[in-house]
């Protein structure tokens, strides 16, 4: 039994290394991470926290997911990493995306956040999301 967490991971990660537009802001290649890998160079993405809740109902076992993704930017611009968060944002909202062991009920963006990172200096955008899976 796949993890309802690794499952919609993959299936983004296979839905965002589909899409060109995506991969050419990243500089050729989809450069979405579970970690940061050492000295990577920005343009590039994190999966950030997630929570796994129970959403099961008497017919159905499921599970709310609250995640987020992490666009890194090169210093001094946050230019890149919005344009990146909102390719994200185009392909994932509301995308029937097809899941390993699981169901999508659906998948939302909730929020589009910008900031400097106070210790590199780099801008990091956050987009945070909301999926309910229920078991196949």
């Amino acid at each position: 039994m796949t993890s309802p967490v690794l499952a919609l991971r993959r299936a983004i990660t296979d839905t965002a290394s589909a899409d060109a537009a995506l991969r050419t802001l990243m500089g050729g290649a989809l450069r979405l991470y579970d970690e940061t890998p050492r000295a990577a160079e920005p343009v590039y993405a994190v999966f950030g926290d997630v929570t796994a809740q129970d959403w099961s109902s008497d017919l159905d076992r499921g599970h709310e997911q609250r995640f987020s993704l992490v666009v890194w930017s090169e210093r001094g611009g946050a230019r890149a990493a919005l344009m990146v968060a909102d390719r994200f944002f185009a392909i994932l909202d509301d995308a029937p995306l097809v899941l390993e062991g699981h169901r999508l009920v659906n998948l939302r963006v909730t929020e589009l956040a910008s900031e400097r990172d106070k210790e590199t200096g780099l801008a990091r955008v956050t987009l945070r999301l909301r999926a309910v899976t229920e078991m196949a």
